[in-house]
């Protein structure tokens, strides 16, 4: 008998059954108030915002865990984006309903209002969020959550937030700042597109520094009674994958923790609607395609640029569902080799320009609609860099301006994290 051979048999399955029995690492906000026997939440009527997302890392629901909880009074549930159950496509209105699980009214912050309203808070004692978020500003998750605080804060309400990782980890802060006149639901407040925090720690950045508005007015502003359920465990350097903690879509095309970085290369795309990024096809926000594009010259001039932890590979596929016309796309796939030495920002950008100076009979500005280019101009929170790459400003430059607009932003956002 080899025993050099059966030793290593016996690590490995060892180290198998290890790995998949072990505690995760991080304990989510859910897991610690779970821990504290929901002391915060006791004899209090509650109202929950989550979707399939808010789970415990055991995988039971909040919305379960909260309903089945002596002393503990859920009444009532509400849906950001894509609904409690996470099954609605991006930017469809849902409607409210009950829910069949528990029979609790379930009221849509992503209908006819996307803010709770009085009515909709009536006999509220406590409102409490627990929602994944992908680190992504234009992910209208922190919108819901901001003007849910603003809500609760005219009716007198305590606001709770379940904290959860930043799959982005919370170091990478990178990308635009938003400029305030391209506010919107995709752009709520003045952080970078990447802005490397958690939900926990941005909702005490909004509290404090007073970017709630009050009773719909600008000119109002205040704060709610916030509190914030710290992780256990969770690290800023951590992705995802490093948390232990299992990951649930959190969007129809986010079905993979690892999609949320190619959501930031590729996601402004989609806004744009005249080359492809994925949707449509088996792999979201990993392709760039169209029927007009050149896949060996588009991946050849981006690897050319030589930028670190990234590579091109020529690809055609036929998109079959949404906004397809049965027509072959050629473009590439993109190839992350090593996540921790890529820049989010500089692959996006050189992506956009690489469209323009590739194929300038196609323009991916020019040929999109006005109402697309505007949708666009929020998503990034700015025009300046859809017309600095129109006046073919270099990327190198563009970086420049980018990093040089968000020290403010590094500056106040210090005194608001809660992890090392």
């Amino acid at each position: 008998m080899n025993y050099k051979y059966l030793s290593l048999v016996v690590f490995v399955l060892l180290f198998t059954v290890q790995l998949f029995s072990a505690d995760p690492i991080v304990k989510p906000g859910i897991d610690v108030l779970r821990e504290r026997g929901f002391d915060i939440l006791k004899g209090k009527r509650i109202g929950l915002i989550t979707n399939a997302t808010g789970i415990t890392s055991d995988l039971q629901s909040t919305v379960d865990v909260l309903f089945n909880t002596p002393g503990v009074k859920l009444v009532a549930l509400y849906g950001p984006e894509h609904g409690v159950r996470g099954d609605g496509d991006a930017g469809k209105e849902i409607n409210g309903f009950s829910d069949t699980r528990t029979g609790l009214p379930v009221y849509s912050l992503y209908g006819k209002t996307r803010r709770p309203t009085k009515e909709m808070l009536q006999g509220i004692d406590v409102l409490v969020y627990d929602i994944q978020d992908i680190g992504v500003r234009s992910y209208t998750y922190i919108s819901t959550m901001g003007l849910a605080m603003e809500a609760a804060a005219e009716n007198g309400i305590k606001f709770v937030v379940l904290d959860r990782p930043d799959p982005l980890t919370g170091e990478r802060v990178e990308g635009a700042m938003l400029d305030s006149k391209f506010k919107s639901f995709i752009g709520e407040y003045p952080i970078p597109y990447v802005y490397g925090m958690t939900a926990g720690e941005l909702a005490q950045m909004i509290n404090g520094e007073q970017w709630l508005s009050i009773n719909g007015s600008s000119r109002e502003t205040g704060k709610c009674d916030l509190t914030v359920v710290a992780m256990k465990g969770w690290i800023r350097s951590m992705w995802w994958d490093e948390t232990g903690l299992t990951w649930v879509p959190t969007s129809p095309h986010i079905p993979h923790s690892f999609t949320t970085i190619f959501a930031v290369l590729t996601g402004l795309l989609g806004e744009l609607g005249t080359a492809n990024q994925g949707v449509g096809y088996t792999l979201p926000f990993e392709l760039v395609g169209a029927p007009w594009i050149d896949g060996y010259a588009l991946a050849r001039y981006l690897n050319n640029l030589n930028m670190p932890g990234v590579q091109f590979r020529p690809i055609s596929y036929i998109p079959f569902y949404k906004d397809t016309t049965g027509l072959r796309y050629r473009g590439v796939q993109i190839h992350i080799i090593d996540r921790a030495a890529m820049n989010m920002t500089h692959v996006q950008i050189a992506i956009l320009e690489a469209l323009l100076r590739l194929f300038p009979d196609n323009n991916i500005f020019d040929r999109a609609k006005p109402e697309r280019i505007n949708s666009f101009d929020k998503a990034v929170g700015t025009d300046d860099i859809r017309l600095e790459l129109q006046n073919k400003t270099s990327v190198e430059e563009i970086l420049k301006r980018i990093d040089q607009s968000k020290m403010q932003f590094m500056v106040k956002r210090e005194k608001y994290l809660l992890y090392k």
